[in-house]
């Protein structure tokens, strides 16, 4: 017991365990979102996280609770909004994704008197995870993967043909607002990891490197899981080598990856 507590005193063992976290639980989510073509909405819940972060700040709460209620408040707006026909869905999100961006920006600027480290904010900062940091996102992760592994089955018959499954009896709405839920659930626990503008990253590259070496749903999930670890390896490794900032080190490796599949299909297919 003295061995592990004097181990997570390595403050590179505790960014490794937070970062494998985080990817374990990011890449089968990742999965949903390109599936159902969600990755700009993916990157207006994650702009809500500021928002989030300010309310917490003022109402001194633990941020990764409000981070989580303006992300479902978001996703609210979001489907709300998207039943409109004037304005197309691709338009809508742009707007709201910055208009989130910015939002927070603003209230963050207006806590002067509080001390906030906005690049980590942004960027985010997994060499700074501590002990209390490294418990959250574990359970955090373990949340979504179990609360995940129990809709699998209705969230993926309705990505497939949603009225379908509902034809069949599944509970395709609790399913979808379960995953509304897991978004916003996996964007509190990773801010720390790789901040804000890179959460959206970290979900769908590693899904997408997947999808063109995989077979069934399941396969490419567990495949996605694994670059994402993969990814957080190396762009751990890379910033400590040479000095690098490690969310974008993390998503930088994550794109290399992406761009090797992309090579293996095509000279599978040659």
């Amino acid at each position: 017991m003295t061995d592990m507590a004097g181990l997570l005193d390595d403050f590179v063992v505790r960014a490794g365990l937070a970062g494998l976290a985080v990817a374990v639980a990011a890449g089968p989510l990742g999965c949903f979102v390109i599936w159902r073509r969600m990755a700009y909405f993916g990157d207006a819940l994650s702009h809500s996280a500021l928002l989030g972060i300010a309310l917490g700040t003022v109402l001194r709460v633990p941020v990764q609770a409000t981070i989580v209620a303006t992300g479902l408040i978001m996703a609210a707006f979001l489907t709300a909004f998207a039943r409109q026909k004037r304005l197309g869905s691709d338009a809508l999100l742009g707007i709201f994704s910055h208009a989130a961006l910015s939002f927070g920006l603003i209230a963050l600027a207006f806590l002067g008197a509080v001390r906030i480290d906005l690049h980590g904010l942004l960027f985010g900062d997994i060499l700074a995870v501590d002990r209390i940091d490294l418990l959250q996102v574990w359970l955090g992760c373990a949340a979504v993967l179990g609360v995940l592994a129990a809709v699998w089955r209705p969230l993926l018959a309705a990505t497939v043909h949603r009225d379908l499954a509902q034809a069949e009896g599944l509970p395709v709405a609790r399913a979808e607002l379960a995953f509304m839920l897991l978004m916003a659930l996996t964007i509190a626990v990773a801010v720390k990891i790789v901040g804000v503008m890179l959460i959206t990253a970290l979900l769908i590259i590693p899904a997408a490197a997947a999808r063109g070496l995989s077979r069934t749903p399941e396969q490419m999930a567990v495949l996605a899981a694994g670059i994402g670890v993969t990814a957080v390896s190396g762009g751990l490794g890379a910033s400590l080598t040479w000095d690098l900032p490690a969310g974008p080190a993390i998503v930088a490796t994550a794109a290399l990856i992406f761009s090797a599949t992309m090579v293996i299909r095509k000279t599978g297919k040659a």
